[in-house]
This record gives C-alpha cells, sequence and structure tokens, in this order.
C-alpha cells in the first residue's frame, strides 16, 4: 500500500496548489491533504461547472468544501463552445481538459490573495486526481493536463485507487467509498454530437434512478434508447423494480429502456475504439 506520507511530500513540493475539485475519492483527497499540508492560502480547490458536469456532484461539492474548511471556488468552463470537443472523437476529453486548464491559467497567481496575482510570487501548480490505474486506459485529458505543466500527486505517491479509498477512509473522508462519477459527456457513445440538450437528458434519467436507491449506474445514450448499467448484484433489483425504472427513464426523455447484462463498467465505451484500433489494416512497407 503506498504510504500518505509520500503524497504529503509529493503534495508540499510545491509553493502553492491549485486543485481541480471534482468531489470524487481521488480528487477529495488530493484536495484534503493540500488544504492539510500547505493550508487554506497556499491551497485552493476549483471545481469547472459546464452542462457535463451534474447539478448534484456540483453540490456534493458545495458541501464537502464547508465540511474540510477547503478554501473553494467554482470556474466556467466553455468546451461546448468548441467544435473540436462536440464532435466527440476519441480525443474529447483532451478537449474537454484543455478548456479547464484554460479556464484555471487566470487563477494561479491569485492563490495567496483574494485579487490579484501574488507579487513577487511563484505561480501554483494545477494538480489533478490522477491515479495509477488511470494511467492505463483511454485518458487522452491526462495528455493535455501533461502538456500544460499539471501534476498527478497520486501517481507521485504509488497511489492505486484501491490506496485512494483505504487511506481516506482511515483519514476519516466520507468519500472514500462514492461511486465513480465521470462527466455525463461519457456516457455517449463517440461520434454521438454533444449537446446542451443530450446532456440534461441523461442527468435527468441518472438522478431518477438515483432517487429510486440505486447509487452506481451509468445510463448510455444511444439517441431514443437509454441503456442503463448497474453492478451485477443489482441487476435482479433492476428487473424487480422495472415499472419504476422505465417510469423514471421515460420520464427523461426516452422512448426505449434496456438495461446491459454485463453490468457497470467504468469507461467501458473505450472499447469502441480498441476494437476499431485492432480492425485498422497495418500500414504497407
Amino acid at each position: 500500500m503506498a504510504e500518505l506520507t509520500e503524497l504529503r511530500r509529493a503534495i508540499g513540493r510545491h509553493e502553492q496548489l491549485l486543485v481541480a475539485f471534482s468531489g470524487g475519492a481521488d480528487s477529495a483527497l488530493v484536495a484534503w491533504v493540500a488544504r492539510d499540508v500547505l493550508g487554506p492560502e497556499r491551497a485552493r480547490a476549483v471545481t469547472a461547472v459546464s452542462p457535463s458536469l451534474a447539478g448534484e456532484d456540483l453540490e456534493d461539492c458545495r458541501r464537502l468544501a464547508g465540511e474540510w474548511g477547503l478554501r473553494w471556488s467554482t470556474v466556467a468552463t466553455d468546451e461546448m463552445e468548441r467544435a473540436a470537443y462536440r464532435s466527440n472523437d476519441g480525443d474529447r476529453c483532451y478537449h474537454c481538459k484543455t478548456a479547464l486548464l484554460d479556464a484555471l491559467e487566470p487563477l494561479v497567481g491569485c492563490i495567496g490573495r483574494r485579487s490579484g496575482p501574488i507579487a513577487g510570487g511563484t505561480e501554483a501548480v494545477v494538480a489533478l486526481g490522477v491515479n495509477l490505474d488511470d494511467l492505463g486506459d483511454h485518458r487522452p485529458g491526462q495528455r493535455a493536463a501533461t502538456e500544460r505543466g499539471a501534476v498527478f500527486p497520486l501517481v507521485e505517491a504509488g497511489f492505486t485507487k484501491v490506496d485512494v479509498r483505504s487511506w481516506s477512509r482511515r483519514l476519516g473522508l466520507r468519500t472514500w467509498d462514492k461511486p465513480a462519477a465521470a462527466c455525463l459527456a461519457s456516457r455517449l457513445p463517440y461520434g454521438t454530437e454533444v449537446s446542451v440538450a443530450v446532456l440534461s437528458r441523461v442527468e435527468r434519467a441518472e438522478r431518477s434512478l438515483h432517487r429510486l436507491g440505486f447509487v452506481e449506474l451509468r445510463v448510455r445514450h444511444y439517441g431514443d434508447l437509454a441503456r442503463i448499467e448497474v453492478p451485477l448484484a443489482v441487476l435482479p433489483v433492476v428487473v424487480e423494480r422495472r415499472a419504476d425504472v422505465v417510469e423514471a427513464v421515460r420520464a427523461a426523455g426516452y422512448e426505449y429502456v434496456t438495461l446491459d447484462l454485463e453490468g457497470f463498467r467504468s469507461g467501458n465505451l473505450n472499447g469502441a475504439l480498441r476494437r476499431a484500433s485492432a480492425a485498422e489494416p497495418e500500414p504497407r512497407a
């Protein structure tokens, strides 16, 4: 298991840290430790607000900041105004992360003062909640972050997802068992255009299912068809409550409601990219 000492050391290397704070287990741990190591005057948590962020997630970020005494703010990002993002190709996350870093740029010199850059001071470094397990998946957003000089303290400290949850629990952070919550755009198959209307429909469907008591889930968007993913152990419960589930999802605007028998798989739409890549003919010599 990775040691918390290493994470504190990775964070302590920086004079000031601007933590991209989604409220998930990873970024929450980074934000909490950054506040503990650097103090609120040198560590700031910032949540990016856009149509791809569920309202439930934004409200939880607000609550966590209050509970933990984080210096917290929001920043609006403009990825929806970027055609490259809306086209939703395999690099969608690259364009999204670029928009985030563009939005954070004006803040990197403003950590130690309420307004204006720090005269003669060191600019803040942007930190993201990326762990070692994330490095093995298709995550072009990490490339964008690296190109812009962002840091990954969890990776530096050797933290896996299991380490993040284990240490969060030992520290008493309620985020230790929080389900992964990727942006709403991740529910759209690559090639399906991202729009505010579609993201809103997905959010309404998932919010309704949460209210029925389903915690970990995804509603994948295929036009008028919604494909629901839940953990395998929960499949029988969905079937048992199928009338409520169908009503909830149809109320969000879907005509057809289906259940994925393979269960919940975070990032499973990346499989289409891997299959497409494997099917490409090798270049001739």
